[in-house]
């Protein structure tokens, strides 16, 4: 019986597992929103939602033992930057998933895992620069395989000078 055994195997070993699921958190983190089937949505939001209660607490132990999870720097020092501080105020359920259509290879559920209560930063458009400021076109210069055949031609030049 599978009784109180709660964890998704997903088809794959223990360490292989682990190692999916962090990366998958570690996304979520830099992206604020990932899309993914929906068995590993299931799996990885326990997974992002116990570091953003480590996160809260802030301290030395905590932040060694979401490294020992995660393995990447950048996305922990967001985590504890920018989400942990964000979600202070709730006592669990930082992540939602938005079940999506089903992918046409193999018709499986996709999801969208995502935060709650996170505003996604979008970058500004760069259609906006002024299109006036734009430089004058230069005269295109010898690139070294030229220079290198003018070399060759002064050297065919010398040794026929000297025969």
């Amino acid at each position: 019986m599978r009784h109180l055994k709660r964890t998704a195997k997903l088809g794959r070993t223990g360490e292989h597992r682990n190692a999916m699921l962090a990366n998958l958190v570690c996304s979520l983190i830099k992206h604020k929103r990932v899309t993914t089937t929906l068995a590993k949505a299931k799996a990885a939001r326990s997974v992002a939602e116990k570091l953003v209660t480590l996160g809260k607490k802030d301290t030395i132990h905590a932040r060694r033992l979401v490294a020992a999870r995660l393995h990447q720097e950048d996305a922990m020092k967001i985590l504890f930057a920018e989400i942990a501080p964000a979600q202070k105020d709730r006592n669990g359920g930082y992540t939602r998933i938005v079940k999506m259509h089903q992918r046409q290879g193999d018709a499986s559920q996709l999801a969208i895992l995502e935060w709650v209560d996170i505003t996604e930063v979008t970058p500004a458009p760069a259609a906006e620069a002024p299109a006036a400021e734009t430089k004058p076109a230069e005269e295109p210069k010898e690139g070294n395989a030229e220079k290198k055949s003018k070399g060759r031609k002064k050297k065919a030049e010398g040794e026929e000078a000297k025969a």
